[in-house]
């Protein structure tokens, strides 16, 4: 026992060490759409917006005003309504009859081996034109510039695929505590930065803006593929990779906004069905995960006041690393890096979230979204 703290406090110290490295290499990489200079009328190649809505009366009409605002010369938007119960069908009808440039799509049953959301989205692709199709989600908001400077940046690069990361409101302490974890989660987890890397296996794919040639997204099969596919985003930026298209993540803070959901119950709540679909509804890939995350964000914070010698020193390095490593990603997204110091609390939040979505889904054997229940074993054999 006398090497045992020095040997675990090395093993966690080294592995920060790491991972603060490979993000202060790779978030810089990241272009940004705000540096990108805007495409003039004459070269803007003409662009379908596609975004599925199921009973979203409330975040809706804001989304769908910020969509016809764009200053972009060729565009449609193509949303689908997907069996809802409220106003939404009547916002969308109200809203297509005073812009031709929004087509509405309506869907009133899912048929088997699908689920809602790639149906929806598939149906929306069979009504668009574009040469480029932006996926996206009924409650995000996009600057009137953002078109011009994404697929400008897209054509510089030379990628056939984009996502952007872009900037959620958070509007509660607890919010700040848990969504700023989950940002410097997504930087260590995914290093989107690999995305665009051809000797890399790294991919990305974020829901809220997923821009793709309309030829490459033929070529993967559109969502047939991601038919019964839960992370049916980043599943799909895996299906782009795997098919050798270029493929790469920009920063998009102050062009791309998203309300997700409102305080850390409702998050809580909202990733019940996400979270176990991550991990591949792998209950050894959770615990694992759990433990790791519990390892490295959490015990170090927990053993500082009773550690002494090497083992103090190295448990300082972790800490000091935990800290640069969040507080960077907190101020690169436009949070105080302050929000550093919580980690513990955040690390504790999404290992609850893990382990109630991997309890919830197994107890329930599958998982009910938006009102539609889809049994566990069809979703382990859909997954991409």
């Amino acid at each position: 026992m006398h090497y045992f703290w020095p040997a675990l406090t090395f093993v966690i110290a080294l592995l920060w060490v790491l991972n603060a490295i490979d993000v202060l290499l790779g978030a810089p990489k990241l272009p940004s759409i705000g540096n990108t200079a805007p495409l003039e009328d004459a070269a803007c190649p003409s662009v379908s917006i596609v975004f599925a809505a199921r009973d979203e009366e409330e975040k809706l009409p804001g989304a769908l005003e910020k969509f016809l605002a764009l200053d972009y010369p060729r565009y449609e938007v193509v949303a689908v309504n997907d069996r809802s119960q409220d106003r939404t069908q009547e916002i969308l009808e109200s809203a297509a009859k005073k812009d031709a440039r929004l087509k509405v799509v309506h869907v009133t049953s899912l048929p088997a081996g699908w689920l809602g959301k790639p149906h929806a989205l598939q149906q929306a692709y069979e009504h668009t034109s574009g040469e480029w199709i932006v996926f996206t989600d009924a409650d995000v908001h996009f600057s009137p510039d953002l078109l011009r400077r994404a697929v400008a940046l897209a054509e510089q690069r030379i990628w056939d695929h984009m996502p952007l990361l872009g900037s959620v409101e958070m509007h509660s302490l607890g919010e700040r505590i848990a969504l700023t974890f989950f940002a410097m989660g997504v930087m260590i987890g995914v290093r989107p930065w690999r995305a665009s890397d051809p000797g890399s296996s790294g991919y990305a794919g974020i829901g809220a803006f997923q821009m793709i040639r309309r030829s490459a997204y033929e070529a993967i099969g559109g969502h047939r593929p991601l038919a019964m596919e839960v992370v049916d985003d980043m599943k799909l930026g895996k299906l782009v990779k795997a098919a050798g298209i270029r493929s790469g993540v920009a920063k998009a803070w102050k062009e791309l906004r998203v309300r997700w959901h409102a305080g850390v119950a409702n998050l809580v709540r909202g990733m019940t069905k996400n979270f176990f679909a991550v991990v591949g509804f792998n209950v050894w890939n959770a615990a694992f995960q759990i433990g790791m995350v519990l390892l490295l964000c959490v015990f170090p914070w927990v053993a500082l006041p009773f550690l002494r010698g090497w083992a103090l020193l190295f448990d300082s390095i972790a800490v000091g690393m935990a800290i640069a490593t969040h507080g960077g990603v907190s101020l690169e997204a436009g949070v105080s890096p302050v929000y550093a110091i919580t980690e513990p609390i955040g690390a504790l939040i999404f290992s609850w979230m893990l382990a109630r979505s991997t309890i919830v889904t197994l107890w329930s054997g599958g998982i009910t979204w938006r009102g539609t229940f889809y049994p566990l074993e069809e979703l382990r054999r859909g997954m991409v």
